[in-house]
């Protein structure tokens, strides 16, 4: 596509996603669109995205919740699980508990560039490469769809809530955001702890609150053939689901994985119009906690996640 031709086609996208009612920042163009010869000029310096953290007590502390800090002798022990939640998200826009068809990841799927994708969207006619997992189906460090459902749910006695926002910075001379916890000086590379000595409190003896899960919803506008690319990296359970879809699948409780998701293999976006992007973060076990965004998407917050409430 021409400068000009992919211009006009932003000013479109732009333009819908005014009548959608989001609100995009002066010169934010799409991530993927550079300004004639300044290579990606007019692109914000940095995006800030706002979501909701929300603080669990560990089962082996008073009135914990049983699906963090679990031990790893639950079922195959420690590790990446796909299939711990459903392929759609339920009418609240939140992850459903997938029941008894977790598997554990032994080697991952990849696509033509060698990036781990979500197995579920292996393609051999895109160049993906098959990966293995556990003959074994497991239900996946879950200890029910009950509980599941208030991990992203504020619930008063189980959990408490607060907003949280990052900012991913944009690599000069490129359209890709970063938000790196060991880069952030927020976090001065000690791990991705954003609610140290706070809410309920840190753990034990750790020195740092380890059990919480981080909804973010945001939106932004897909254009065709342009590289947008959404890629995480951190531990533990991560699921991001574009139009309600699910598109990255790193469950379980497990050191630091990752996965891609490139826009142009996807079947359910609507070119040149405002798509949804959710996502959903646990951070369930000592004795790490390991997170970084990268995307060429401009991403941007529509509102805060769906919450009845925030508790103190």
């Amino acid at each position: 596509m021409s400068s000009k031709s992919t211009r006009n086609a932003l000013m479109t996208a732009l333009g819908l996603a005014t009548a959608a009612g989001l609100v995009f920042a002066p010169g934010a163009a799409t991530s993927a669109v550079a300004s004639g010869d300044n290579n990606f000029a007019d692109l914000p310096d940095e995006i800030t995205l706002t979501g909701v953290v929300r603080d669990f007590r560990a089962r082996n502390e008073s009135n914990g919740h049983p699906d963090f800090e679990m031990s790893g002798s639950t079922e195959a022990g420690y590790g990446h699980y796909v299939g711990m939640v459903q392929a759609t998200l339920d009418s609240d826009k939140k992850p459903v508990a997938g029941g008894r068809s977790a598997r554990k990841i032994s080697v991952n799927w990849t696509d033509s560039q060698n990036r781990p994708i979500n197995p579920a969207l292996y393609d051999p006619q895109l160049g993906d490469k098959a990966g293995s997992w556990s003959k074994d189906t497991y239900t996946g460090w879950i200890t029910s769809p009950d509980q599941f459902g208030q991990w992203f749910r504020t619930t008063p006695g189980v959990n408490t809530a607060k907003p949280l926002s990052i900012t991913l910075h944009r690599v000069d001379g490129t359209n890709r955001y970063v938000f790196d916890d060991r880069e952030d000086p927020a976090y001065s590379g000690h791990g991705f702890f954003p609610i140290n000595n706070d809410l309920f409190g840190n753990y034990a003896s750790t020195g740092k609150n380890f059990h919480f899960t981080y909804e973010l919803a945001t939106d932004f506008v897909y254009l065709p053939g342009q590289g947008q690319v959404f890629t995480f990296r951190g531990d533990d359970d991560v699921w991001v689901f574009v139009n309600d879809q699910l598109v990255i699948d790193l469950g379980g409780v497990h050191s630091a994985a990752t996965q891609t998701i490139e826009l142009d293999r996807l079947t359910n976006l609507r070119p040149n119009q405002v798509n949804s992007l959710r996502f959903f973060f646990a951070e369930r076990h000592t004795t790490q906690s390991n997170f970084r965004i990268e995307t060429t998407i401009n991403l941007r917050t529509a509102k805060l996640p769906n919450t009845s409430a925030l508790y103190d």
